[in-house]
């Protein structure tokens, strides 16, 4: 049936068919719908990322897997694994280091973060884990961030210039499952909130961000990895059904779990009806850090001092640039991940567009400093006359 004829333009709880969702559910996932993918499993397609490195490097190659990639997310099973997304899982050590240092100091001052289905204290949670890890250890950042793997998914959903947040969890043995959920931006409204949304706001919410996970622990399926319903982002009214028992139960008689390896990463559109799993085991303490992808032309769920982060990170590429003789892919997004990419809003006064049809972005004055080996203090006074023009 046409629900947005029949409600007028909006969704409500009422509207919500649990058939029509089981239709949409009882898909299968192709070998030939999905031709990069290494193999798929309980129709979620797993892709080697060693053996796509040279895709990755960049040109039509690269955006015939992006394209492929943006299917899966939006109109086939809605999740993707990436296999080695780290290859070399170093970097995860020296992060993982350094969250367990955070996580230490703030349940010192703080008695630890909420978490959001957990008891304070009974996981651990960072909020902010990107601009935390930035400002603590640049170097670490530089290395963890220049990874083509992950930009070329976010890329790829949405499209250049996205803004990266993160948010580490720590889930000790005996950590509860969640409930069934969609996720920001209208995953995290009330029903009623959500009902007063037109339908086709419901359709633009999942395309402004993109749900990620990397894995900095082993995670076999005793420590809970995400439980996920293939092909329930299809649903239009999902941001009313999720709440509603009918589709929790059968959610939890049909979800699927994918065991994941240190340094994999799991990527998901934000619509697709999923929960963290229950951790039965005795001793993994299972750790990710949550990716939160959001769209240049959208607001993310964190303030991000990418001001700061700047100024922190650049010393640290400007050393890999200098070694390298040029910035690469990798240390490109590096930089994606620090530096914000978009050029509004700002004061159109001081900070007309010139040569073109925006201003010059923090990311692009990052990258040309880094181009024109612009000392630290170069780029230092650089980004404040940049940061001044922009303020209202």
């Amino acid at each position: 049936m046409d629900l947005q004829a029949n409600l007028g333009g909006y969704f409500d709880l009422a509207s919500c068919d649990i058939e029509e969702f089981k239709q949409l559910i009882d898909q299968r996932l192709e070998e030939g719908e999905v031709p990069h993918a290494n193999r798929i499993e309980a129709n979620i397609p797993i892709y080697d990322m060693e053996e796509l490195q040279s895709v990755l490097a960049g040109g039509e190659n690269r955006r015939r897997l992006m394209a492929e990639w943006a299917r899966v997310l939006k109109d086939q099973s809605g999740v993707l694994v990436l296999k080695k997304a780290f290859p070399d899982t170093t970097s995860i050590d020296a992060a993982t280091e350094i969250y367990n240092q955070i996580i230490a100091e703030e349940k010192e001052t703080a008695g630890g973060g909420a978490d959001h289905f957990a008891t304070a204290g009974a996981n651990a949670r960072i909020w902010n884990s990107l601009e935390k890890l930035c400002l603590k250890s640049p170097e670490v950042f530089a290395d963890y961030f220049a990874n083509p793997a992950i930009d070329t998914v976010c890329e790829a959903w949405l499209g250049p210039n996205y803004q990266l947040t993160a948010q580490v969890n720590l889930v000790r043995p005996g950590g509860a499952a969640q409930q069934a959920h969609r996720d920001y931006h209208l995953g995290f409204q009330t029903a009623e909130i959500c009902a007063g949304y037109p339908a086709h706001v419901h359709d633009l919410s999942p395309v402004m961000t993109l749900q990620g996970a990397v894995a900095h622990t082993g995670m076999p399926l005793i420590s809970g990895p995400t439980k996920l319903l293939p092909y329930s982002q299809l649903y239009r009214p999902g941001y009313m059904a999720y709440r509603l028992d009918a589709f929790s139960d059968y959610f939890e008689e049909n979800y699927v779990q994918l065991p994941l390896e240190k340094g994999d990463a799991l990527f998901f559109n934000p619509a697709l009806f999923h929960a963290a799993g229950a951790n039965t085991s005795e001793d993994i303490q299972r750790m990710a850090n949550l990716l939160q992808i959001s769209s240049a032309f959208c607001r993310a769920m964190e303030s991000i001092d990418r001001h700061a982060m700047s100024l922190a990170l650049y010393p640290a590429i400007l050393e890999r640039v200098s070694k390298k003789k040029q910035v690469t892919p990798a240390l490109e997004a590096a930089v994606s991940a620090c530096a914000e990419g978009y050029s509004f809003p700002t004061n159109l006064d001081r900070d007309p567009p010139v040569g073109g049809l925006a201003p010059v972005t923090q990311k692009q004055l990052f990258l040309n400093a880094l181009r024109e080996s612009k000392s630290p203090a170069e780029f230092e006074k650089a980004l404040a006359e940049q940061s001044h023009r922009r303020q209202g």
